[in-house]
């Protein structure tokens, strides 16, 4: 009976590592941009996927009417620019991602307004990316980033930002809004990957 116990113990934690392994290692090791897919940034200019230059990115995925952490987590990043264009980073050595999944509201004029708010224009560097339903779902589902709309037009999504470095592997998944957002642990890592 001891022994019964000692396997059930061992099956149970190599169970439980398994799961912790594919949920914090494998699942964003298969994460990666599609090379099929292109949207258009707030400045009109094609952004294709498959044509990215070494670069450490990171990407948000929100929509313009969510009224919590979506336009939380583009003011820190927008604070978070600002620092990293103090180490003159940004933009060439640093990009952030920043994608509606909204498309059919968030048109172009709604995208301008967003990016004037936060000031994605300051420099290069930031793209306001927006893309057919199909492109921006193939996108989400390569990042394992999730939402729908319930009926309301207040989208239920996953509470998710990404860090990549230079070649486009996720290195670490963050939350969104408020404390989920560690606006200074984020900028430690980017500069730790750029050096």
């Amino acid at each position: 009976m001891k022994k019964m116990y000692i396997i059930f113990s061992l099956l149970l934690i190599a169970g439980i590592s398994t799961g912790i392994w594919y949920f914090t290692e494998y699942r964003e090791s298969k994460m990666d941009f599609p090379k099929d897919v292109a949207m258009v940034n707030q400045n009109g200019d094609t952004y294709s996927f498959n044509e990215m230059e070494p670069k450490i990115r990171l990407l948000e995925f929100m929509y313009t009417k969510c009224p919590d952490v979506c336009p939380s987590t583009t003011f820190k990043m927008q604070k978070l620019r600002d620092q990293l264009e103090k180490e003159n980073v940004f933009g060439s050595k640093v990009e952030f991602l920043t994608v509606t999944f909204d498309p059919e509201t968030d048109t172009k004029k709604v995208l301008d307004h967003y990016a004037k708010t936060f000031e994605m224009n300051k420099s290069g560097g930031w793209h306001l990316l927006r893309g057919s339903k199909e492109d921006t779902k193939k996108l989400a589902d390569q990042f394992n980033f999730q939402y729908r709309d319930p009926g309301t037009g207040q989208f239920v999504h996953t509470n998710a930002t990404y860090l990549i470095n230079g070649d486009n592997r996720v290195i670490e998944v963050m939350g969104m809004g408020g404390d989920n957002f560690d606006q200074d642990k984020i900028y430690k890592k980017i500069m730790n990957e750029v050096e």
